[in-house]
């Protein structure tokens, strides 16, 4: 079976003379012991290898084999340091791979495999290189127990892995650890590349949302050559990084108060070479010093990151104001309205409300009073409704901060993910500006 990096498990075989191998696979099958998962090989002296299932075979097969079933041959038992995978093995999902091999080494251990032991099995888990983290409803069954902790090492070899761990509830705490149990390996840093850049963090520690990375390529492609961004909950770099990397930002301060995830961010600026345009402040951001100094302010917290707004107004410019990027989950339900024009029912009915073209939509706008009438067709009614409370909101908090009027307008509202049913991860970008002195 491969594991990762392309090195595999060594498999038993029995080694006899080619003319033998149909009377030996023949006997072998019927008997339970072929190994199906991988391919007969030819040795180097010409004869070939069977695989067979478990870690040998029992003395009084071998003698069956070389004594009736096929008299006079050559029957040695061996071990394969590099099996290859059969057709049959190629072809099978991960899944059934997993089923395959755990419940072999299962039965190779005496203990009788159950439906409930299968049903008990993962059907999907999340990937992070070289270390796979299972979901918390698998392997509760009570036979599990006395297979541990070999157990963990079968599973990981069946799905290509050296690390195993499994989530649990993500904790109720400031910094929303992940609740995640090593299983097998020392150590839980892993590392991503998305759009070409690197982040590496400790999946024990520090969350992962692989459902943001629409947010990430936008952010990406946004003209920031030159600005002064503030990220104010930063993480391990999710968007300090494209920011930085693709956008062109001149400097950011990413703010976060998770010492795990600081630890990762430090060690993200560095591999991605940017650490020289970037100052962590770590602790709360609500008692940040910063002020008149950013031309765009990032609020990447849900379910809201209201907490953040005084201090994103706050360090705007006074003089030119930003744009804020606000990130929040709404409640949304389905209703009849909530295609733009000349969308069809077919879409409506099949699937969440088409992001492409509600982004297509914005990027057409003419000017700013269209784009709000568009904006106003294209999008669910709630979110449109919580961009307009938040934009007044942020209106008055500028004045209270800044002492003076300012205007806000809605640019652009970005649907993320969808977080929960009837729950949507969305974007606010709000332009907020002061407003010219009369007199």
């Amino acid at each position: 079976m491969e594991t990762e990096g392309g090195k595999s498990k060594a498999v038993a075989a029995v080694v006899t003379e080619p003319r033998f191998t149909q009377q030996y696979r023949e006997y072998l099958e019927k008997q339970q012991l072929l190994d199906r998962l991988h391919r007969v090989e030819k040795m180097p002296d010409g004869t070939v290898a069977i695989p067979v299932l478990g870690e040998t075979l029992p003395e009084q097969h071998l003698r069956q084999l070389r004594n009736h079933v096929a008299p006079g041959s050559t029957c040695v038992l061996t071990q394969l340091p590099h099996p290859v995978p059969s057709k049959k093995a190629q072809a099978c999902s991960p899944a059934q791979r997993l089923r395959r091999e755990v419940s072999r080494w299962v039965r190779e251990r005496g203990v009788t495999w159950t439906a409930e032991l299968e049903a008990d099995l993962p059907q999907s888990w999340q990937r992070h290189g070289s270390l796979l983290l299972l979901n918390e409803d698998c392997f509760q069954a009570k036979q599990w127990k006395n297979l541990e902790p070999e157990l963990w090492e079968t599973v990981a070899s069946a799905l290509g892995v050296q690390r195993l761990g499994k989530r649990g509830r993500v904790l109720p705490d400031s910094t929303r650890t992940p609740g995640v149990t090593l299983l097998l390996g020392d150590h839980g840093w892993v590392e991503h590349v998305d759009n070409g850049i690197r982040y590496m963090f400790d999946v024990t520690q520090c969350m992962f949302s692989f459902g943001n990375i629409t947010e990430k390529l936008r952010v990406a492609s946004l003209p920031c050559a030159g600005e002064v961004l503030v990220d104010l909950y930063a993480g391990i770099g999710y968007f300090t990084l494209p920011f930085l990397v693709h956008a062109g930002a001149a400097f950011v301060h990413a703010c976060e108060w998770n010492p795990h995830a600081v630890v990762a961010l430090r060690k993200n600026l560095e591999i991605n070479g940017v650490a020289d345009r970037c100052q962590i402040h770590f602790g709360d951001n609500r008692k940040l010093k910063l002020s008149n100094i950013a031309h765009r302010v990032n609020l990447g917290l849900i379910p809201s990151s209201e907490d953040g707004w005084p201090i994103a107004c706050q360090v705007l410019l006074q003089d030119a104001g930003g744009i804020l990027h606000i990130h929040q989950n709404v409640d949304s339900f389905r209703g009849k309205n909530l295609q733009p024009p000349g969308s069809s029912e077919m879409e409506e009915e099949h699937g969440p409300y088409p992001q492409q073209i509600i982004t297509n939509q914005w990027k057409n706008e003419a000017t700013r009073d269209s784009g709000r009438k568009t904006l106003a067709a294209a999008i669910k009614p709630e979110w449109q409704r919580w961009a307009e409370s938040a934009e007044t909101c942020i209106a008055t908090l500028l004045q209270q901060v800044h002492k003076k009027p300012w205007k806000t307008q809605i640019l652009h509202i970005e649907l993320v993910k969808s977080y929960a049913p009837h729950v949507d991860h969305i974007v606010l970008d709000l332009e907020c500006r002061p407003c010219p002195q009369v007199g």
